[in-house]
């Protein structure tokens, strides 16, 4: 069993988990061998949050409920609110998975709070802009392991801009290795392309 850990915060961008959270709830294109996957939403406390898109989420667990192992992954969404210092201690948790060899996953606005956290001061990774870093975070120091890309990942660490969305997720869910390769590059582009003949591709790897 992998589980996900998807941080949840108000104000928590609604798009840029939706594929990858869409797809490891559902395992519809998971492959055959693949492990179970479960997702549990995390929060500073046990109050709902409302996301920018206005609904409402209930946390499964707490943060101080996270179980620090390998096999784990936590995704941090962007948001508006990640200036709080209520989030100290999801990125805390944060460097400790990564530490132990889980897997964290941020995008957007996420990346500005691994950013203060020193995550990023030694670790290839990408964001909004090298400037939108900067500005939010006047004490990073990562600046020359900065990479102006869409998604990047570099050992156990997953980044991405807020525009990355779909890659961010291709990269979060070749890292679990639920799909098959096939399944996963048809997947990809047909969502970024939306051309119907990856639509049959995806079909026909899912028959193999």
């Amino acid at each position: 069993m992998i589980t996900v850990y998807n941080y949840v915060l108000d104000t928590l961008s609604d798009w840029e988990l939706g594929y990858v959270t869409a797809e490891l709830n559902s395992g519809q294109y998971f492959k055959k061998q693949s492990d179970s996957v479960s997702v549990k939403t995390v929060c500073s406390t046990n109050e709902c949050i409302t996301t920018k898109g206005g609904m409402t989420v209930t946390p499964d667990i707490t943060v101080d409920e996270i179980i620090i192992d390998s096999s784990a992954l936590l995704l941090l969404p962007g948001a508006d609110t990640w200036g709080d210092s209520k989030h100290i201690p999801i990125i805390d948790k944060a460097t400790e998975l990564l530490e132990c060899g889980a897997t964290v996953a941020a995008i957007c606005g996420a990346t500005t709070a691994l950013a203060g956290g020193e995550v990023l001061d030694k670790r290839i990774h990408t964001s909004n802009s090298l400037e939108y870093l900067k500005m939010v975070c006047p004490n990073f120091k990562g600046e020359s392991y900065y990479r102006d890309l869409k998604a990047i990942k570099d050992g156990n660490l997953i980044t991405a801009s807020s525009a990355g969305g779909l890659l961010f997720a291709k990269k979060v869910i070749e890292d679990l290795e639920v799909f098959s390769k096939d399944t996963l590059e048809a997947w990809y582009n047909y969502f970024d392309t939306g051309d119907a003949k990856y639509f049959y591709d995806l079909m026909q790897t899912l028959e193999n």
